[in-house]
């Protein structure tokens, strides 16, 4: 579902940001593009808002020039995914807290902010079996694929021991394998 990087190694990941943070536009320009529509896609399908997604990731960008960071041993894609779920999540249960339950909205009612960052029609199903996880699935689902993390760094994110988080994500699969084929969208060998 997601795709790497393109950068060759972790070095070359935190050598852009230095450039980018000495005022090399094309440095800051290379991050944006290697990283902010997965970081999109990840907020939006966490918060169900296409708005709250954009002002999320520009706020981890806004923290990413500011950080200090104490060692260099992860990955920038990582730091940058966990800053996102971190503030989808807070601002996902801030919403709901504001809405209550009667007012709650299903998110991607507006098929206009999904279609933004999901092109094609099987990729729009996809995002529509990830919504329908229960929250602890769509979660781990979530970390692992969008965030590209790795199962001891969600466990550790989530405050779950890690066989929990490979039965939550073994189950999500399964899931989602299932609403897709329902819907066409996945042949039955799959």
């Amino acid at each position: 579902m997601v795709q790497g990087s393109g950068l060759s190694n972790v070095t070359d990941e935190w050598s852009l940001l230095d450039r980018a943070r000495l005022g090399v536009k094309s440095a800051w320009g290379e991050l944006l593009r290697l990283h902010q529509s997965r970081l999109t896609a990840m907020a939006l399908l966490i918060t169900g808002s296409g708005d709250s997604a954009k002002d999320i990731v520009q706020e981890v960008f806004t923290r990413l020039i500011r950080v200090e960071f104490q060692h260099r041993q992860g990955t920038l894609s990582g730091w940058l995914s966990t800053a996102t779920w971190r503030l989808a999540v807070k601002e996902k249960d801030r919403t709901t807290k504001l809405s209550g339950l009667e007012s709650f909205v299903e998110p991607f009612e507006s098929e206009s902010q999904l279609d933004t960052l999901i092109k094609d029609e099987r990729s729009r199903q996809i995002a529509v079996a990830i919504r329908d996880l229960s929250n602890e699935h769509r979660e781990c689902l979530i970390l692992r694929f969008y965030g590209e993390h790795s199962y001891e760094e969600i466990a550790e994110l989530t405050g779950v021991p890690l066989g929990t988080v490979k039965s939550r994500l073994f189950h999500a699969v399964k899931s989602c394998r299932e609403i897709l084929r329902r819907k066409g969208v996945l042949d039955s060998c799959i």
